[in-house]
């Protein structure tokens, strides 16, 4: 399973987040693999170590894949979340007050951007909540 972080703007306004994962199956020579989403764009960037930016949303709804680099992200509500290399960001917190990052660590983020098709069927399987 890959880790994934669906990040969204709720009935107040604010970006809310949950954990979880990318559905994967069993495929061939052994490999699993996830369901295949229709894509429109994709760019790569990179920020320097020590980044960081303030509030603000995401322009579209998109996948954001962390290929190096340590940040963590926090709502206007003071919840925070980390994302490592490998992991998926569903960035969907379009409106609202948003979100803001800072890098942690000494090295840059470099990242892959995928806007998805609007009405993609997404492979995000929120993880089961503890109680």
């Amino acid at each position: 399973m890959i880790r994934c972080v669906r990040m969204w703007t709720g009935p107040d306004g604010d970006s809310l987040f949950e954990e979880g994962t990318i559905a994967l199956t069993e495929g061939e020579r052994g490999d699993f693999v996830g369901a295949a989403v229709a894509a429109r764009r994709l760019s790569f960037q990179e920020t320097a170590a020590g980044g960081a930016y303030a509030w603000h949303q995401d322009p579209v709804p998109r996948f954001v894949i962390t290929l190096a680099g340590t940040l963590e992200f926090e709502t206007k509500s003071g919840r925070t979340f980390t994302i490592r290399p490998g992991d998926v960001l569903l960035a969907q917190d379009n409106s609202g007050s948003g979100h803001r990052w800072r890098l942690i660590g000494d090295e840059p983020w470099r990242r892959a951007y995928i806007v998805y098709e609007e009405g993609a069927d997404l492979p995000f399987t929120p993880a089961p909540h503890r109680g």
